[in-house]
């Protein structure tokens, strides 16, 4: 099976529960799928750097998983249908890519500690 990554951004005015049953429905197209989910970071409101739909800001969703290309073109056919999922993009990662234990926060708070030490 072939590794992937997705980075969805979904409407800033939406509940919890609207993102978290977001999420949970992209992990059960994919498990459904005869995928695995890896890792999911959810790294929270964001500004955009242009609006999307007349949205400023939108909240970032990361996932990792493992899967075939019919659990890819499912869940993107979701995210086009669900008018709460502003953008997405799924990228098919290397075969050799290692999932971090870390967070997206984690990784940028090492990466300014370590700037400094130089």
């Amino acid at each position: 099976m072939e590794k992937y990554e997705t980075i969805s951004i979904i409407r800033p005015n939406v509940s919890e529960d609207t993102i978290a049953a977001i999420s949970d429905r992209t992990a059960d197209i994919i498990t459904a799928a005869g995928g695995e989910i890896l890792k999911v970071d959810k790294w929270g409101l964001r500004q955009l750097a242009y609006p999307i739909k007349k949205e400023p800001t939108g909240y970032y969703v990361y996932t990792v998983f493992s899967g075939n290309g019919a659990g890819v073109d499912e869940m993107e056919r979701i995210f086009k249908i669900d008018d709460n999922v502003l953008k997405y993009m799924t990228i098919k990662l290397d075969k050799d890519f290692v999932v971090s234990d870390k967070s997206y926060a984690e990784q940028d708070d090492d990466s300014d500690s370590s700037d400094e030490e130089e």
